[in-house]
């Protein structure tokens, strides 16, 4: 790419820093501030670099993964300020799935395409401390070659909690139950006063490092993640993306890293407004310069920036196709958190439609498994209609607005007689 007659009329300092990135040096976190803080020509050449590098670390493939988000229960004993997907124990709307249904979903997934379910969903209290390796034992025993991402690092120190073992004895039981990879969400910003003021009681940047480098030394390996757009200062967010950088140099885990912006419209910290200068997300500058910068600083290290067509929009992830990502997520089935959060872009991408909006930018889709081995691509002469193209009525696969509405799921609150 040649840039040089564009770097004639930007920013020195910016210049410096986009130069010593296309020679793949190390972009520090407060080298990541200045890129952040760029306007006009210096902008717009943060996503030509980043774009640049996507192009020589994976190329011109746009991958994504067939797979069923199922979010077993909102009965949460937390309170985050971010998530309007959590019901108190106490509350009308509270929902708690049998792991026979749990196993009804994964199979339908599994018959209609998917190689993946997600796994994820609040902490019930009076939880017993084997309920998540039971979860994942069914569903291998009914579909052994399925992949469960499951359970974030949240849940992981839950169930290790509750079952009365450390973390990495927790991590060493759900691997041998069948876990093959765990999100890596409940990451937020990973600065520990910030996450006191959104999410007091979440679990902290420590124990989240716990986890995780846990689960990389036993070879599981996690996705990585952070929630930008709410009180958090661009420092933060350089720094968590340094942070990550760090884990990964140790442990080589990540498989990708997910920026996720702020739902705000219904979340209570937002609704409420609790906390004085909270934003409604981030502008879609702001969104555009996170992935490139997120490309730019973990270059050599994650090769695999995944944009969420749920919080951004159809047309925003082609976009940031050209900022640095390179990952379309999944095609999702269920999604109930950024959904009950305000959420208003679907629940459901088919392949056929995610395999064309890669292609309108000139692109080329191949679809995924979960650790990044392309398992078809589509460069235009090969195009077919899978079974999960095929599906016209969605209804079939149920809503989180429904879900809350069934009785038979109703969460039975144990301390009630």
């Amino acid at each position: 790419m040649n840039l040089e007659k564009l770097f004639k009329n930007a920013d020195p300092v910016v210049v410096e820093i986009l130069n010593n990135a296309l020679s793949e040096k190390e972009i520090s976190a407060k080298e990541g501030v200045e890129l952040y803080n760029t306007i006009g020509i210096d902008f717009h050449l943060v996503g030509l670099v980043a774009d640049e590098l996507r192009r020589r670390r994976v190329g011109d493939i746009v991958s994504y993964v067939v797979n069923r988000n199922i979010n077993f229960t909102n009965v949460c004993i937390k309170q985050c300020g971010f998530c309007a997907f959590s019901r108190d124990f106490r509350e009308e709307e509270g929902y708690f799935l049998p792991n026979e249904e749990i196993v009804r979903r994964a199979k339908e997934a599994h018959q209609l395409g998917a190689t993946e379910v997600c796994i994820q969903a609040g902490l019930p209290p009076d939880m017993e401390g084997g309920l998540y390796e039971s979860i994942c034992k069914d569903i291998k025993k009914e579909i052994p070659d399925i992949h469960i991402h499951g359970f974030s690092p949240e849940e992981i120190l839950y169930g290790a909690t509750r079952s009365g073992v450390s973390i990495e004895e927790f991590l060493s039981r759900m691997k041998d139950a069948g876990v093959n990879t765990l999100p890596g969400t409940s990451a937020e910003i990973l600065d520990q006063k910030l996450r006191d003021k959104i999410s007091p009681g979440r679990i902290s940047v420590e124990d989240w490092e716990r986890v995780i480098k846990g689960a990389h030394k036993i070879g599981i390996n996690t996705t990585s993640t952070m929630m930008f757009g709410h009180l958090e200062t661009i420092e933060d967010r350089a720094n968590h993306i340094a942070k990550l950088r760090d884990i990964q140099k140790e442990t080589r885990g990540f498989t990708e890293f997910v920026p996720l912006n702020f739902i705000p419209s219904e979340a209570p910290m937002y609704k409420h407004q609790l906390h004085e200068g909270i934003r409604e997300g981030a502008s879609g500058n702001d969104v555009l310069l996170t992935h490139a910068v997120a490309r730019i600083m973990l270059n050599n290290y994650i090769n695999n920036i995944q944009m969420s067509w749920v919080k951004e929009g159809q047309k925003m992830s082609q976009l940031l196709l050209m900022w640095g990502a390179n990952d379309f997520g999944g095609t999702l089935i269920n999604e109930s958190i950024s959904t009950s959060a305000g959420s208003e872009h679907g629940q459901l991408l088919r392949p056929k439609e995610i395999r064309r909006m890669v292609k309108e930018i000139g692109r080329i889709p191949a679809e995924r498994d979960t650790q990044y081995n392309i398992i078809k691509k589509f460069n235009g002469t090969n195009e077919v209609e899978e079974e999960l193209d095929k599906v016209t009525d969605t209804s079939q696969f149920g809503s989180y607005v429904e879900l809350i509405k069934i009785n038979k799921f109703n969460y039975k609150n144990p301390r009630r007689k």
